[in-house]
């Protein structure tokens, strides 16, 4: 199974808590939990794009980096693992988007992706005029189909005369090609994002709510599964979760309890307003679940594994066992302690990961 991590590009990491590690974004951080993500011998490390944080206190996701050139940053100071940047889809033109890939791809040969975001937070775009209007809830995976042929012509053949509806493109040219493929990610939950991944990605970053929910993680697992085999590519399901350790399992209950205890509802109210603006949104989708948070106000929605470090590589060997599920994504609840007590504590005691363990204890 491979292992990577969800690297803290934006305030508080993915705990929406007044009494979370506070976890301020910089190149610092990134590089550090990317090297230790590297040295315990994870397979990748992606970093998020979000333009715009939530109302609240805890001034979740307020100060943010950008994808793109934080990943060629890290890119030039790691040698094995791969990269996946991410891209707002409605900020940047394909062509730019293929052309800065290639440039990343010379630093990193091979080791480079590019994370594809449609874009679910109507006030990201609104703030830069960029906004095409509500009805892009309804088209954005018809436009990021585009997107990404163009990205791929580009990169195969050095040129695209790609016409569609969205784009049009007029000998647009790229120079020099990648040095291998650039696999695309996406993270559609609906039956619409599972069908663009499965016909033009490569992963599919998916989720599922609760503790340790190996029946609902290995539901959505199928359904990729179902989508995939109408085109017969191969497409991997990558799962989201989020590490909560400690010695015992009741520390790392209270660790929970703790950022519980500081809930942030009104950031999860900005949330849900925001997630809300998509009327038609399947139930499901990152929208709805999104939404959804606000009726029982938790720190955060991703899937948590909350225990000591021999329960939670016991829960982490169950989600291995899924059949499909090609890896997970980890967050914590601290990057650095949390990657620390992942490489030494939790890793090790894996049977799934048994030979990236031993690899790092040589």
């Amino acid at each position: 199974m491979k292992i990577g991590v969800f690297i803290p590009i934006g305030s508080r990491g993915w705990l929406i808590s007044t009494t979370s590690p506070k976890t301020m974004p910089s190149f610092d951080l990134n590089r550090t939990v990317v090297q230790r993500a590297e040295f315990y011998g994870l397979d990748f490390a992606l970093s998020m794009i979000k333009l715009r944080g939530y109302d609240g206190p805890s001034e979740y996701w307020v100060h943010n980096l950008e994808s793109f050139t934080l990943m060629a940053g890290i890119a030039a100071v790691t040698q094995r693992i791969q990269l996946f940047a991410s891209v707002a889809v409605l900020t940047m033109p394909p062509a730019l988007v293929a052309r800065m890939a290639v440039t990343v791809d010379s630093i990193a040969p091979g080791r480079f992706g590019v994370n594809i975001v449609t874009g679910w937070q109507p006030k990201e775009y609104q703030q830069m005029g960029l906004w095409p209007g509500d009805e892009h809830f309804a088209r954005r995976y018809d436009y990021v189909s585009e997107y990404v042929q163009i990205m791929r012509e580009l990169w195969m053949t050095g040129r695209s005369d790609f016409k569609g509806d969205f784009f049009q493109m007029d000998d647009c040219v790229l120079s020099p090609r990648p040095s291998r493929p650039i696999p695309i990610v996406g993270a559609g939950q609906s039956d619409r994002g599972m069908r663009f991944v499965a016909e033009y990605g490569d992963f599919n970053f998916v989720g599922a709510p609760g503790l340790n929910d190996t029946k609902g993680a290995a539901s959505v697992v199928d359904r990729l599964q179902a989508a995939v085999s109408a085109t017969g590519r191969d497409v991997g399901a990558l799962l989201l979760l989020m590490i909560i350790a400690a010695e015992t399992d009741d520390a790392a209950f209270a660790k929970w309890q703790h950022y519980k205890d500081g809930t942030d509802v009104q950031a999860l109210q900005w949330q849900a307003d925001q997630a809300g603006a998509d009327v038609k949104a399947q139930d499901g989708s990152t929208a709805s679940n999104l939404a959804r948070v606000i009726k029982d106000p938790q720190p955060t929605g991703i899937l948590k594994l909350i225990g000591s470090y021999a329960s939670v590589a016991r829960m982490l060997d169950d989600f291995a066992a899924i059949q499909g599920l090609k890896g997970v994504m980890l967050t914590f609840d601290d990057f650095i302690i949390g990657m620390e007590q992942f490489g030494e504590h939790i890793q090790p005691r894996m049977k799934s990961r048994a030979k990236a363990a031993a690899s790092t204890a040589v």
